[in-house]
């Protein structure tokens, strides 16, 4: 049985980029024994067709990929006002990361070889930020009767 998966029941699945088939496993199933839904791109094309087919709750993306690299996925990420919201996570090799991805406006920067709780604990706020059960007004909320039909009925 597995328990920790009813307590990400209501977060959308997250886009996983990486193109070194090892690592996307191995973080897939971390996130996955974490209670998350995981979807898998190898390369930035896949990844930006994927994340206009369906939500997601947050992109964790490598920068180095073939086809297209991360920089390029982000760019026209940003460009897409569909997609341009969803938070975006970069794990990525190099010195001088932080400064390579400021233009890219991202939620958070990590360094390879990536440090699991750390991930977990921004994927945990970044994922809850944007459930799509939390946060939205009496629209979604279910018709308990009561107030709504004495407003729609005049006067009381």
């Amino acid at each position: 049985m597995s328990v920790p998966m009813a307590r990400h029941q209501h977060v959308r699945p997250i886009l996983l980029v990486e193109d070194d088939p090892d690592l996307r496993d191995a973080v897939r199933l971390v996130l996955e024994d974490a209670g998350y839904d995981v979807v898998c791109a190898g390369e930035g094309r896949e990844a930006l067709t994927r994340v206009r087919e369906s939500p997601f709750s947050l992109v964790l993306l490598d920068l180095m990929l073939p086809v297209m690299d991360g920089f390029e996925f982000r760019v026209q990420q940003m460009q897409d006002p569909d997609i341009a919201s969803i938070p975006v996570i970069v794990f990525s090799c190099g010195g001088d990361l932080q400064e390579k991805v400021a233009p890219l406006r991202v939620a958070a920067c990590l360094r390879k070889p990536v440090d699991v709780d750390a991930l977990l604990e921004l994927i945990g706020v970044l994922a809850k930020a944007r459930d799509p059960s939390r946060g939205r007004g009496p629209r979604h909320r279910p018709n308990r009767g009561g107030a709504a039909r004495r407003r729609s009925s005049g006067p009381a």
